[in-house]
């Protein structure tokens, strides 16, 4: 299949489906495509819906500057100040889009939004009722007329003198090939969630989006562009064994968590950091506890965790024989991933969503935007839709040399042609690659342990080719691979050169085990050498914006 447009959107998530529909809006004689993964109506982090917006600054109760502040001790100093100033000063329009389009955000009795505090400073957390926002958001996309091509993997992007002109890729259930020309491409397609092994061992078994195995990463990595933050290795406290949250939902309401020892948690605000220092030291494992809670407010909790993000939490409770009211929750450690929502991990983009590579923007999960979470999806959504609809007004079509798409085909074709008589399965293989992760990616790091994961990289990539391929399903989970081990290697080369520990546990060295703001209250660049093909390294300072 080939096929031409002005903007090419890989990924309907959250974001994804954002820039779509804004693009849209800016300019509805402008052609637009989207290309998922999975299926539009459920993909991408929010496949269901959501309980809460977490960052929205309310004209004349909070400010952008404040918010900055606390974000600034989250993430321990390494943010940029533009980006989330922009994402906080534009979250309240975000609030008052999604309201137009019936999303309901519940009021107190005096008519004013209910606000919960999760940061270290300020109510910026504000409740939302919405147990359908993806169909929402998938009935708007299909409402502006926008091209959507579905169980499509993207494998490549298509690049010519620093400039990105679209993307190629195939059909993971009929193999049809699939070359998208575009004027303007915006990566949309999410974090790392399949990084190392989740405490289950089951390799779906993820806290985030499990189609997530840094696909935007590698595109954008192997294209040239510039990364940072894959030393933020993090992982959180959430329900054991399967790996849904409720933190947010819980303690935000009068929850408590309590240790082995039956002692409570002293939490100042919403600290995964000190959740999980009690199980490292020893006193886990760590609970949820809501029987002390009056039985409105265990409804209400079950309401929302029943019917809103997880909803199959219902049956998984029903089936322990577990009641709110009498039973305590254990958590324990899901895995660990590389998410630029929840964390710092992703593509370098500016205030206007543009990535160092022309005409390629990022949004969500998959761009650099320090903690953004919903709100940095939905507003960079919006910023990214704005800047390549203006781009593409200015900018003819690239005429794509016929040879560089023929060259990748090729290549997944050979791909499945050699690999028909492997003996090992695909499922068994990323097993494998995640276990080695667990191993010797994540915390606690030290030089030896990350050089053992370099030692191991190019034998899992000489072996891949005793993978099983049987099918193009097995085909897109063999390119996934290909997408964790970038992934692994971006993180281990961060982690080498960030010669200190931070974040707590995400970047704890034993051999550094201090942090040190003095030398390391920098950003870890990171980008692919044009020369050696090989991951290149350069400190920047963090951009603070003259405060």
């Amino acid at each position: 299949m080939e096929l031409e447009t002005d903007i090419l959107v890989i990924g309907g998530g959250s974001a994804g489906s954002m820039a779509a529909i804004v693009a849209k809006e800016q300019n509805p004689d402008i052609d637009v495509v989207i290309i998922e993964k999975g299926e539009i109506n459920r993909s991408g982090s929010i496949a269901m819906g959501m309980d809460a917006l977490n960052i929205v600054v309310q004209p004349g109760i909070t400010t952008p500057e404040q918010y900055i502040n606390s974000a600034r001790i989250a993430a321990e100093g390494i943010l940029d100040y533009q980006p989330s100033f922009v994402m906080a000063e534009r979250s309240y329009s975000i609030l008052k889009r999604l309201e137009s389009w019936g999303i309901r955000f519940p009021r107190d009795e005096d008519d004013k939004y209910i606000s919960l505090q999760v940061h270290a400073k300020g109510k910026f957390l504000l409740e939302m009722d919405s147990p359908e926002l993806k169909l929402v958001l998938a009935e708007k996309i299909r409402e502006a007329e926008v091209r959507v091509i579905n169980r499509t993997i993207i494998t490549s992007l298509l690049v010519s003198e620093g400039r990105v002109n679209g993307a190629m890729g195939f059909n993971i259930r009929t193999g049809e090939f699939v070359v998208c020309k575009s004027k303007s491409t915006i990566l949309a397609n999410g974090g790392c969630a399949r990084f190392s092994l989740p405490n289950s061992g089951y390799l779906y078994g993820t806290f985030d989006y499990p189609g997530n195995a840094g696909d935007g990463y590698s595109l954008a990595y192997r294209a040239g562009a510039q990364l940072t933050g894959f030393e933020f290795t993090q992982c959180s406290p959430l329900i054991k064994d399967i790996n849904c949250p409720l933190l947010y939902i819980t303690l935000t309401r009068g929850a408590k968590v309590v240790n082995a020892l039956g002692k409570t948690i002293d939490l100042e605000y919403l600290s995964t950091q000190t959740m999980l220092k009690e199980l490292r030291e020893g006193r886990g494992p760590i609970f949820i506890k809501m029987n002390h809670l009056p039985e409105e407010r265990i409804q209400e909790i079950e309401r929302i965790l029943f019917t809103t993000e997880r909803p199959i939490q219902k049956k998984f409770w029903e089936n322990r024989g577990v009641d709110f009211r009498e039973g305590l929750i254990e958590l324990g450690e899901t895995e660990y991933q590389l998410c630029g929502g929840h964390g710092l991990t992703g593509v370098v983009v500016n205030e206007k969503a543009e990535t160092t590579l022309k005409g390629l923007y990022a949004a969500g999960d998959v761009a650099c935007v320090p903690l953004q979470h919903l709100t940095g999806a939905f507003v960079f959504g919006e910023v990214a839709a704005e800047e390549a609809v203006a781009f593409v007004s200015n900018s003819e079509q690239r005429k794509i040399n016929e040879i560089v798409w023929k060259v990748e085909e090729q290549r997944l074709l050979n791909t499945m042609d050699a690999n028909k008589t492997g003996t090992v399965s695909v499922q068994d293989f990323e097993y494998k690659v995640r276990r080695i992760i667990s191993d010797y990616v994540v915390p606690p790091k030290n030089e030896t342990k990350l050089n053992r994961f370099l030692w191991w990289l190019p034998r899992l990539k000489k072996d891949m080719k005793n993978i099983k391929i049987s099918d193009y399903h097995e085909l897109s989970r063999y390119e996934e691979i290909r997408f964790i081990l970038d992934c692994a290697e971006l993180s281990v080369i961060a982690s080498l050169t960030r010669k200190e520990s931070r974040w707590g546990w995400f970047h704890y060295r034993t051999d550094f085990p201090e942090k040190d703001d003095e030398n390391w209250l920098l950003h870890v660049v990171l980008e692919k050498g044009l020369k050696s093909g090989e991951v290149q390294t350069a400190l920047e300072p963090i951009k603070n914006g003259g405060v």
